[in-house]
C-alpha cells in the first residue's frame, strides 16, 4: 500500500492540535502469513481468498458483502 496515494481530507486546526501520537496495531489469526512487508503478492491474495470464503459463511447479523481493497475504487 502507498499511502501518498490516500485521499484523505485534511484535518482543522482544532483537530490537528488534538493529536498527540498515534498507533497502529495489528491483528491476526492468520499463523500461516506473515504481517506487512514480508508477506508476498501471492501470500496475500490467498489471505484474501481465505477471508472472502469466511465472510461469505456468516449469517444473521454478520451477513453481508465482503470488498477485498484491490477491488474498490476511488470514492
Amino acid at each position: 500500500m502507498d499511502y501518498t496515494k490516500l485521499n484523505c481530507p485534511p484535518f482543522t486546526a482544532e483537530e490537528a492540535a488534538m493529536i498527540v501520537s498515534t498507533r497502529i496495531r495489528v491483528g491476526r489469526n492468520l499463523a500461516d502469513f506473515p504481517l506487512g512487508p514480508g508477506i508476498s503478492k501471492e501470500q496475500r491474495d490467498k489471505v484474501v481468498e481465505l477471508v472472502s470464503t469466511a465472510c461469505k459463511s456468516f449469517t444473521g447479523e454478520l451477513e453481508g458483502t465482503y470488498y477485498a481493497l484491490d477491488s474498490m475504487t476511488d470514492a
